[in-house]
């Protein structure tokens, strides 16, 4: 079974931290099982302060009810969730028995603002995506 702090470490967001980082993080998820055919989120619901990180099973997103791509092991979701409590803008549907590992925004804010060079490098990647859109 992979390590949580590795799968953190193939979300974008977070691959400027460090392994000491990454696994005091770890230590903030929860762990998450759904049955095949269950709705993980759901477009346009106004509560998505989670962050999924798919760490066994497979599933599929819709935007509009079209299916727009697959998930699987390493793949993730929610991650703005992490930085800005938005509308979900996609729906996950598991397709087999899925397990995550899941954090909220308010364990997140606490972990961040615990470490200020975290902000640091989560600030610098924001801006690199900033910088990249335009």
């Amino acid at each position: 079974m992979t390590d949580t702090a590795d799968l953190l470490a193939g979300v974008p967001l977070l691959s400027g931290l460090d392994r000491k980082q990454l696994e005091r993080l770890s230590r903030d998820f929860s762990e998450r099982t759904f049955a095949p055919g269950a709705v993980v989120v759901r477009e346009g619901d106004d509560h998505g302060v989670g962050f999924f990180v798919v760490a066994e099973g497979e599933g599929v997103v819709t935007v509009g009810g079209k299916e727009v791509g697959k998930i699987g092991p390493g793949s993730y979701f929610g991650e703005v969730a992490l930085i800005s409590d938005r509308v979900r803008t996609a729906t996950v549907t598991t397709t087999t028995d899925m397990r995550c590992l899941v954090m909220t925004l308010w364990d997140f804010r606490a972990f961040v603002r615990g470490d200020a060079d975290v902000a640091w490098k989560l600030l610098e990647h924001v801006g690199g995506m900033l910088h990249n859109r335009a």
